[in-house]
């Protein structure tokens, strides 16, 4: 019996090293060398020039847009606070959820009048598993240019050039969809006007 514990021990021992620090090292190394900005997170400096001396700095996660003169991106469960990200963890068929939806659409279709219940991309509406993805595909901000272009008093076609110009596409031409940062665009949005 004792031989079976020494065992389980000496496994228990080497996974813990093997799936705790070795793995960590590999996505550490792996992070240093393939993703944006070595893996450390990035931050978007955006200076206001209509009053010459503010400086921002945003967090490259979603953020919180619901002024009808910028685009909005994907709702958050955690009201995004990055301490803290996290879904709702309410289930599809749970009625507390599918009232958060309707009043989410009903609130997308005020502020959107020319767009049909059935046009809502889904995105729009529900949140994100983190909270905190700032990003939205190219047809959820399409749906939104024509309120963005009549707040701002532009053009619809400067609104769809800027959506054009900040689409990403997916990553080596495979992985992914084209997809848009919400933070980016609204902040060429107001460099834009000023």
């Amino acid at each position: 019996m004792i031989h079976s514990v020494l065992q389980s021990l000496k496994l228990s021992l080497l996974l813990l090293i093997l799936l705790c620090v070795v793995y960590t090292l590999i996505l550490l190394g792996f992070a240093q060398v393939i993703a944006p900005n070595h893996g450390e997170g990035s931050v978007i400096h955006y200076t206001n020039n209509a009053n010459g001396d503010s400086s921002y700095g945003f967090y490259n996660i979603g953020q919180d847009f619901t002024q009808d003169k910028y685009f909005w991106g994907r709702p958050s469960a955690s009201y995004y606070n990055a301490m803290s990200p996290s879904a709702s963890q309410l289930s599809m068929t749970d009625s507390a959820y599918l009232d958060t939806l309707k009043i989410r659409a009903a609130y997308f279709l005020s502020k959107n009048p020319t767009v049909s219940l059935k046009d809502i991309p889904a995105e729009l509406i529900t949140a994100s598993g983190s909270g905190l993805d700032p990003d939205i595909r190219v047809e959820s901000a399409l749906i939104q240019a024509k309120r963005v272009a009549s707040a701002r008093g532009i053009s619809i076609d400067k609104v769809n050039k800027l959506i054009e110009d900040n689409t990403s596409k997916p990553w080596l031409g495979l992985f992914g969809i084209p997809t848009i940062n919400v933070l980016k665009l609204n902040v060429q949005l107001d460099a834009l006007k000023s």
